[in-house]
This record gives structure tokens, sequence and C-alpha cells, in this order.
């Protein structure tokens, strides 16, 4: 096999949850260039339409599919309707993500259990639902979009960090249980990726630029740094690498 080949997904099939903007968006698009066919899941119709026409410009299927991953039966539905099209899904990007920013003694209950819902129960649910095909033919790649924030704290990050380390383990506990079916789980921990909720959340120059500090690299990083990975983990070239998390951070974690 070719170098060209160990990093291509030609003919696979890939589920991109949160596809209809920043980082899941990018990563569809870069499957797509791969060769693999993709269903996007988000809940606004227009900017899935937009992510739509970028992969069929690639010359492959996109299949969209509208629903809100807070709900249990949305995230549920989603995997369902993939294996619908597509009969099985090789790929699966559980990267539909969101955040609360607040210091714990004013963060709502009602906001840590949203985000709970979005960033950890639905990548369980959708993951659960895809596993018992992957199994049956004996193989699968599941990558998991994490952050560095689910391994370092952050200040007002409470219930985004406590998800995100949640599906450190949880993908650990996939790996553990799947890699005998030839399934790999991974996650991907980046650092602030300039999409539009890190725009919300870093983007005020009192707020980046004590964060920006701390990056060797001294900047934040691009969507397509984070979907490169992901192609990476959905290829072949990543076949023995197996419940790892790997860090898109410009060296933050190294200090």
């Amino acid at each position: 096999m070719s170098y060209v080949e160990r990093f291509s997904v030609a003919g696979k099939r890939a589920l991109v949850t949160g596809g209809s903007k920043g980082i899941g968006a990018v990563a569809a698009v870069v499957l797509a260039e791969a060769g693999a066919d993709i269903a996007i899941v988000g809940r606004d119709p227009g900017d899935l339409e937009e992510v739509r026409q970028q992969v069929v410009a690639q010359g492959r299927r996109c299949h969209v599919i509208v629903a809100d991953l807070a709900k249990a039966e949305d995230a549920q539905r989603s995997a369902e309707d993939a294996l619908s099209y597509f009969g099985t899904v090789d790929i699966l990007v559980n990267n539909a993500g969101i955040s609360r920013v607040a210091p714990l003694v004013n963060l709502a209950v009602e906001d840590w259990d949203a985000v709970m819902a979005v960033n950890l129960r639905a990548p369980f649910i959708i993951a659960r639902a895809l596993a018992p095909r992957m199994i049956e033919q004996g193989c699968g790649k599941i990558i998991n979009v994490s952050s560095q924030a689910g391994s370092y704290a952050l200040h007002e990050h409470a219930a985004y960090s406590a998800s995100k380390g949640g599906l450190n383990m949880l993908t650990r506990t996939m790996a553990v249980e799947w890699g005998a079916y030839n399934i790999q789980s991974n996650c991907v921990s980046p650092t602030v990726i300039l999409t539009p909720m890190g725009e919300r959340v870093w983007g005020q120059p009192e707020k980046g630029d004590p964060m920006r500090s701390k990056i060797p690299l001294g900047r934040f990083g691009k969507p397509v740094e984070v979907a490169d990975v992901i192609l990476f983990l959905a290829s072949p070239a990543s076949d023995m690498i197996n419940g790892d998390n790997i860090f898109v951070d410009g060296g933050y974690t190294a200090q």
C-alpha cells in the first residue's frame, strides 16, 4: 500500500456531528477530499447546505441531518438516519460541542446539563448506535473531538472541561471494549481554534491575549489544522493508534 493509499479514506462513509460550521464543516470537506462520502449533523439547515455543496464539489455524496444533539432522541435518530442512508458508517467524528462559560459559583445547573448533553451524552449515544455495524464488518474509526481543557483546567470552564474530561475517558473505554473488533477510538484535543465558538469566548484581546501568550507558537489554531489530524486518525495510517489523545495545541501542554 502506497503512502497515498495509507492516508486515503476512499470509499468510506463518515458521519460528522457539528458539521455545519467550524471544525466539523472543515473536517467534512477534508474527508471528502480524501475520498469519503459524508453525512453531516447540525441544527442550521442553511449552514448545512453550504457544507453539502462543498462536499458534493469534491465528487462525493453528502447526506444532511438536521438535529439538536442536546436531545437524546435526536442523537439516536442521527445515527439511525446515517445508517439508513449509507448502510454502514465506517468513520464517526463526534465533533459537536457547546460551552457555557461562568465561574463555578454562578454556573447554572441548566447550563451544566446542556453542556453534558451535547459534549458527552451525544457522542456516547451515537457511538453506541453505530458500533454494532462496525463490529459486524470488523473495522471502524471513532474520532472524538475533545479539548486541551479536558486535561488542563481553565477558569470559568467547569462544565466544558468536565464534559471533555469525561469524553477522554469514554474514548479510552471504547478503545478497550471495541479494539478487539479492529475499531480504533481516539481523541483530538485542540487548543483555542478560531471557530465561531472560539471567537465568541476568546475573541476579545483582554481574554484572548493572556491565553495566546501561554502557547509557545504564539497563536491560536485553524480548523483545518484539526481536520488534518482527524483525517489521519480516520485513515489506515493510524491503524495501530487506539485510545490515544492527540493534542493540537501549539505546545501549550508541553510546558
